[in-house]
């Protein structure tokens, strides 16, 4: 009986320990586990997968993105990946099959400068251009080409890198119309001069037009060229001998300031941006 009582006594104390043995070990596992437990990982809102990159420029589904990856026709700042789930920034260089892509549609906004404005998108450079169409659109615009801190007029801002080469381009660029305010009447000797070309320093300068204003003044003059800055009208006219009161871009290619207010910008219409392509 006490033998019986023993074992059973011992049976329980048995029993008991090794509840308690595997509710400690529970409870040690789980320190262990949580011990192991990686934080999860913030994704970089500045970084996206490749394959949705590709599929956002608008050129192929994710799927067919993956494929194009595979045959190696992605070039990321020029090295070829082939790598699944790659990542990559917004600002890096994107190829496929050799053309330049991008993940953001096509956007053109013409803002009315007001003078005051520096064009540039560098930071602690003051007031910019930058500034006026900050709401016009979440694409990483630029302005292409320059009007100085102090003139006026047209300015185009896209993300659309071959129209940016069709204005940079020496040879075909889009030619825009200036009005330029003199401090004295352009004589007609030098506004013959201009028309036909001359140099300065040995380097040849020349414009697309230049003329008289109807209507106005002989101080008042148009003229028109194919470069992206302005430098070459101070070029000129310093050269001439004339003090520029006031330089206004009024017209790039069949863009005008129509509907525009000073300050202001508009979205170009798909009817003229086909036009801006074509010129």
């Amino acid at each position: 009986m006490s033998k019986n009582q023993d074992g059973r006594g011992k049976g329980k104390a048995s029993g008991k320990k090794n509840k308690r043995s595997n509710a400690k070990g529970f409870s040690e596992n789980n320190r262990f586990s949580k011990k192991k437990t990686q934080p999860k990982k913030t994704s970089n809102p500045d970084e996206i997968r490749l394959n949705k990159y590709i599929a956002n420029s608008g050129i192929c589904s994710r799927r067919e993105a993956d494929e194009n990856i595979a045959l190696g026709l992605i070039t990321v700042n020029g090295k070829v990946i082939v790598e699944m789930g790659y990542k990559v920034k917004l600002g890096d260089e994107v190829k496929f099959d050799g053309r330049r892509i991008s993940p953001e549609p096509n956007v053109y906004v013409l803002l009315n400068k007001p003078k005051g404005f520096a064009t540039t998108t560098a930071e602690g450079k003051g007031r910019t251009v930058m500034d006026l169409v900050a709401n016009a659109t979440n694409a990483k615009i630029k302005p292409i080409g320059r009007l100085g801190r102090n003139s006026l007029g047209l300015l185009l801002f896209t993300n659309d890198d071959k129209v940016v080469q069709k204005f940079t381009n020496s040879k075909t660029g889009v030619e825009r119309l200036f009005q330029v305010e003199l401090d004295k009447n352009l004589k007609f000797e030098d506004l013959k001069k201009v028309q036909e070309g001359f140099k300065i320093d040995g380097k040849l300068i020349t414009v697309e037009e230049i003329s008289y204003i109807q209507g106005e003044s002989k101080n008042k003059i148009g003229i028109k060229i194919k470069n992206t800055g302005n430098t070459i009208l101070r070029t000129i006219f310093e050269y001439l001998k004339y003090d520029i009161v006031k330089i206004d871009c009024v017209a790039i290619g069949h863009l005008t300031k129509k509907d525009i207010p000073r300050g202001h910008w508009k979205h170009l219409t798909t009817q003229e941006v086909n036009t801006l392509k074509m010129l």
